[in-house]
């Protein structure tokens, strides 16, 4: 570990298991780690390679220990470093790493990383413009501007998945036919297009097209008609102006606030009321406050972090609690893990309308002009090991003039000295 303490295999099944799916079962044997399962694991070394399946280790101050190249400071100075910043928003946590000199794959070109969070989007910009940051986050209504400027940004793969999910906190969610009707009446290509400026893709499917393959076969377009028809055979109280369906935002942000509010607008010309509720709260028929009405819906983002489209999908499921229609074949028994089968697994769960993808969003990012050999994955992986920056001010001084300088070259042939 990047504290020299030996990793051992006791240490990686220890990590392991707080990571990988309950029922795959972990044994240590000697120095190896036994990893079995019921169902097949054709992609087992992808997803211990890739996403948050990482090995570390827990200090006894706390904290995270891993191998790789570089080691977080100490997270108290961190913090007191951050709150000392008088340029820095209220409270906005900093958090410092270094470079591991004994790191497995090599030294990091950079010293160090100072990542400063909770900064708000427009000051990240203009940080970015004054030389004050090197590597920022994008939000959708700022890349454009960010061109404009002239500032070099980059653009992963779709990414983040917005969808919305049903619960039974309210009767009117528990009605299949009032869940088709609003999956039918959303309009993904103007959420996509031009609420998020074309910085994400219309998704009717779970796994975006780049990690599943199959994700074209889904419908994305709206049938407003055919939602309104559905909504004409609804009990009139159903999603009504005195009983609205509620949506509550739990995912972070202005994005999911916006795709909120689109929701509810399309919901409207299909007459079906959604009330939207700019506040996170927990799913399942608990509201946030005693006195606050239960929502049957909510709009959630999951972020794939995996280039293994079956744990995605398992991970994905098991967090929305889909499992009991996800984790079965067509026949009740486990498959043989391919990509049919994961293809009719996901073709179930969104039959039953529990859970409608709304757009899967790109990330996007501003560089500075002085970053180099800034080469991320597609799928949004920053490689920060290999960047190096190019400052002026790191360059060596400029010798001092001599006091006999050496005559004048002459000039070459067809050219200025």
């Amino acid at each position: 570990f990047s504290d020299g303490t030996p990793m051992t295999a006791r240490d990686a099944a220890m990590a392991l298991r707080t990571l990988l799916p309950a029922s795959r079962q972990m044994a240590v044997i000697e120095n190896s780690v036994v990893i079995q399962s019921a169902e097949p694991m054709p992609e087992l070394l992808e997803e211990l390679a890739s996403g948050p399946n990482f090995i570390f280790r827990v200090p006894p101050g706390g904290g995270l220990l891993g191998t790789g190249p570089f080691v977080e400071a100490d997270a108290s100075k961190s913090a007191d470093a951050g709150a000392a910043d008088s340029d820095l928003p209220t409270a906005a946590p900093r958090r410092v790493f270094h470079a591991n000199e004994e790191c497995w794959a090599g030294r990091p070109f950079v010293d160090s990383i100072e990542v400063t969070l909770g900064v708000p989007p427009l000051r990240q910009l203009y940080d970015l413009q004054l030389g004050k940051a090197d590597v920022i986050e994008l939000t959708p209504d700022l890349v454009r501007r960010a061109t404009q400027a002239g500032l070099k940004t980059w653009a992963s793969t779709p990414v983040k998945l917005f969808a919305l999910v049903f619960d039974d906190a309210q009767p009117a969610a528990q009605d299949a036919r009032l869940r088709e009707a609003v999956s039918l009446l959303l309009d993904r290509v103007t959420m996509a297009g031009v609420l998020l400026q074309k910085q994400a893709e219309p998704s009717a499917a779970l796994l975006p097209q780049w990690l599943s393959g199959y994700a074209f076969v889904f419908n994305v377009d709206a049938n407003p008609t055919r939602a309104k028809e559905i909504r004409d055979t609804l009990p009139a109280n159903t999603a009504s102006v005195g009983e609205p369906l509620r949506l509550r935002v739990d995912a972070r942000g202005d994005v999911a606030k916006l795709l909120a509010d689109r929701v509810a607008f399309n919901a409207r010309q299909s007459q079906i009321v959604i009330q939207v509720v700019n506040r996170a709260g927990p799913r399942g028929g608990d509201s946030a406050t005693p006195t606050e009405p239960a929502a049957g819906l909510h709009l959630v983002t999951w972020r794939f972090a995996s280039l293994s489209p079956r744990a995605e999908f398992g991970a994905l499921a098991a967090e929305l609690g889909l499992n009991a229609v996800a984790v079965k074949s067509e026949n009740g028994t486990p498959g043989d893990g391919g990509l049919e089968e994961l293809y009719a697994r996901e073709r179930r769960v969104l039959e039953e309308r529990r859970i409608v993808p709304l757009v899967a969003a790109l990330e996007t990012a501003g560089i500075g002009g002085a970053v180099r050999d800034w080469m991320p994955s597609n799928w949004g992986e920053w490689r920060l090991a290999d960047v190096w920056l190019d400052r002026p001010d790191a360059m060596p001084a400029a010798k001092p003039e001599q006091s006999n300088p050496a005559p004048e070259q002459a000039a070459p042939p067809g050219g200025k000295p």
